[in-house]
């Protein structure tokens, strides 16, 4: 595990002690959580942008174009 020291402002920590106090967990615990879920939160956008663009791309606009396409390529697997 890599230890971090990370500047706060007096009133950020304030915050965070009393949340980690009101949760019985360690300020680091929490911190350790906000990270993973920022983490979390910017690869699911990071996803989402990619699938904007893809349905952008395909000329996707509407939840009908969706489905069209994809009876399309059912259709196309069975005729296979």
């Amino acid at each position: 595990m890599i230890t971090t020291n990370l500047p706060l402002s007096g009133e950020l920590a304030k915050q965070l002690e009393d949340a980690a106090r009101a949760q019985k967990k360690e300020p680091a615990e929490l911190l350790q959580e906000a990270v993973k879920q920022y983490l979390e939160d910017r690869s699911w956008a990071k996803l989402m942008g990619y699938g904007q663009e893809r349905a952008k791309t395909l000329g996707i606009k509407t939840e009908e174009d969706i489905n069209r396409l994809i009876a399309e390529s059912r259709s196309e697997q069975r005729a296979r």
